[in-house]
């Protein structure tokens, strides 16, 4: 399992803006009375404990590579956490719906995982996730060409393109397995209040890996320049800073009829 380099407190430090793909992303799953709902990559699992209410005869089960975001987990009597990577996730049970918040991003071979978790769906079962899809934007853009320049000898390894693919790409993979696919885009224009605004939302997410590598004094400089870069990307206005934010969402449910005509005649 890779190190743990998530900070609850940073993360949640716009869990409003944060938490309203995950309710845009499950209104879209029209799951009747489902038994067990698993949520990949939780984090701190108050968007897990959403998805007990809205199935209140389901079980939810959250699944999280970081100790520090499961350690602020809560607990009911439907729902459980566990520590783990997703990508070694098997179904100890059927899961008749399968939802993964802003996590895949974060898999270079999530299409795999997305194909495997697709096929163990049960007939009438549900796969819904989201990913940031705005890798492109200024707040990814500039900071991957500090770190392929002025911090090449420190980060250059972790300068990312786009891991994620678009909303047809992910209907195409789903549909070729059988399932019904509702796949979308949306841009969110976040207004984020203080200084620093963007800064401070990046350091919660994408800059996580630079940050956990780099000494305090030399985390300090790397912040400096970022800083100064986003800065001038989003200024701050008497409003707040204006951050758009582009988002790619799916949902495909398992096609009951196709199910059937694959399933062994007796």
């Amino acid at each position: 399992m890779a190190p743990d380099i998530w900070d609850p407190t940073i993360y949640g430090t716009y869990a409003d803006e944060r938490s309203r793909p995950f309710f845009d992303l499950i209104t879209r799953v029209a799951a009747d009375a489902p038994e067990h709902v698993v949520d990949l990559g939780c984090g701190t699992g108050e968007l897990t404990a959403e998805l007990a209410r809205r199935w209140p005869t389901a079980t939810v089960h959250g699944i999280d590579s970081s100790a520090a975001m499961i350690g602020k987990a809560p607990r009911g009597e439907r729902l459980d956490f566990e520590v783990a990577d997703i990508r070694d996730w098997r179904p100890r049970r059927p899961a008749d719906v399968i939802v993964s918040n802003a996590a895949l991003q974060w898999i270079p071979e999530h299409r795999e995982l997305l194909a495997r978790w697709a096929q163990g769906l049960p007939a009438g079962g549900w796969l819904a996730f989201q990913v940031p899809g705005n890798f492109d934007a200024p707040s990814h853009a500039l900071i991957r060409r500090l770190c392929r320049t002025t911090w090449r000898d420190d980060l250059g390894d972790l300068a990312r393109d786009s891991p994620v693919g678009d909303p047809a790409e992910y209907l195409d993979l789903l549909a070729g397995l059988g399932c019904v696919v509702d796949a979308w885009e949306t841009t969110c224009v976040h207004v984020l209040p203080g200084d620093d605004a963007v800064l401070n939302w990046v350091r919660g997410t994408a800059l996580r890996p630079m940050l956990a590598r780099l000494g305090p004094d030399r985390r300090a400089d790397f912040l400096a320049d970022c800083a100064r870069l986003l800065g001038d990307a989003y200024p701050r206005r008497p409003y707040g800073t204006a951050f758009p934010f582009r988002r790619v969402f799916v949902v495909a449910r398992k096609d009951r009829k196709d199910s059937e005509e694959q399933a062994p005649q007796g």
